[in-house]
């Protein structure tokens, strides 16, 4: 499949620019109201769950997406905005700088790999555990205290969190693997 690349002139590229837009604003407001409720609830108990705030607010009303999901959403999408709109700027690499790119994003995409797994795992691993008479125990509570355990993660945030980053280090690897174009074409 051969892609055309975007020019600062297609409508494409304006399309993939104000969606990355839009993706930066929920990102940047997920980020805020994550941290406002993780120092409300540093303050008030000493302790907090990371991302846990995410996982259990439902938006734009309940019943619907979890702001983790919209997080884990609009960090993919607004990722592969960028590939799009910003191609031109990996074009003037050298190959020495494109070769350590190259093993960074590897080796970040074999880190969130592992994590999504191991995150994975535990979750499971939890769930089964938790099943008591046929009653599954609440999936958006269950936590696990690594790496510091006054600070636990949410294992739903976790799972998400890290498979995102993934995706996003694989397709990065993925892009850096492939033939350069001129920035003209």
């Amino acid at each position: 499949m051969q892609v055309h690349n975007l020019q600062e002139t297609d409508t494409a590229y304006k399309v993939f620019l104000y969606i990355f837009y839009g993706c930066a604003f929920i990102m940047a407001s997920i980020t805020a109201y994550g941290i406002y409720a993780m120092l409300t609830e540093w303050d008030k108990t000493g302790t907090y769950v990371m991302g846990e705030a995410l996982v259990k607010t439902e938006f734009p009303y309940k019943h619907f997406a979890k702001l983790s999901t919209w997080l884990f959403f609009s960090t993919i999408i607004g990722w592969y905005c960028v590939t799009r709109i910003g191609w031109k700027k990996t074009t003037n690499l050298r190959s020495w700088k494109m070769a350590l790119v190259q093993l960074m994003v590897l080796g970040f995409a074999i880190i969130c790999l592992y994590e999504t797994m191991y995150n994975f795992t535990v979750l499971n691993a939890q769930i089964t555990a938790g099943i008591v008479d046929g009653k599954v125990p609440d999936i958006d509570s269950l936590t696990i205290a690594y790496p510091d355990p006054s600070r636990p993660w949410n294992l739903i945030f976790a799972t998400k969190i890290f498979l995102a980053a993934f995706i996003i280090s694989s397709h990065a690897f993925y892009l850096s693997t492939r033939p350069r174009k001129s920035p003209d074409a």
